[in-house]
């Protein structure tokens, strides 16, 4: 397994943690942001020192989540 500490789950070789955030998120569709805005928010958290291997360490969350989500916003204000 790839130890980058900047990257998200599937970049790290979290292939089995990826598949089910991506289960979950199929199951709250009414609560997700669009795709390009997803991406923007996920850019931004790879450049963040809180970012470990999929996770924030700011809140907790796996940011892959968060990013999506429409009410969401960066512990840190970034987005």
């Amino acid at each position: 397994m790839n130890k980058c500490k900047k990257c998200l789950l599937l970049e790290a070789g979290e292939k089995v943690k990826h598949a089910e955030l991506t289960a979950y998120l199929e199951t709250i569709k009414d609560s997700l942001t669009d795709e390009a805005t997803s991406n923007n928010r996920l850019d931004i958290c790879k450049t963040c020192d809180g970012l470990i291997s999929g996770m924030c360490l700011n809140c907790g969350c796996y940011v892959e989540i968060r990013a999506r989500l429409k009410d969401a916003g960066c512990p840190k204000e970034e987005w």
